[in-house]
């Protein structure tokens, strides 16, 4: 029987991307899994990640945004950024983890009308969930 493994989800802020990755890995992972995300800074969770979250049938509305130091006494297994910034600005972790990295677009940084916003945001969690699904067929 495999041992659950714990895995970190890091971003920037712990707002956005992040975050819809925390609650897709949750929803694939199952019982596999611990999940937490986290930030190398916090930002708070972005009303519209859990806006677009919940239109895929996900709650992530109970997420709180947390500092990548709260979790340093967790053995993971695997650290995933999902952010060039935080894959290059994280400051030294120590862990044995199987570090993972990729850049999902961001779309809390886009200028555009409402419905252009909604739209990138729901752009950015199905290449979330896809990566999340395919993770968790190749590594759990």
């Amino acid at each position: 029987m495999n041992k659950t493994k714990n895995i970190l989800i890091l971003c920037t802020g712990n707002s956005c991307r992040s975050q819809i990755a925390e609650g897709w890995m949750r929803f694939y992972a199952k019982e596999k899994a611990n999940v937490y995300s986290a930030g190398i800074e916090t930002h708070g969770v972005n009303p519209k990640a859990i806006a677009t979250m919940k239109e895929a049938g996900i709650d992530i509305s109970k997420h709180t945004s947390n500092h990548i130091n709260e979790y340093k006494d967790v053995p993971f297994d695997f650290i995933i950024t999902v952010c060039d910034h935080a894959k290059e600005n994280c400051p030294y972790f120590p862990s044995d983890a199987k570090r993972l990295h990729h850049n999902f677009s961001d779309p809390s940084k886009l200028v555009g009308t409402e419905e252009e916003v909604k739209v990138a945001f729901a752009k950015t969690r199905e290449e979330i969930r896809n990566y999340c699904e395919s993770f968790v067929n190749k590594e759990l």
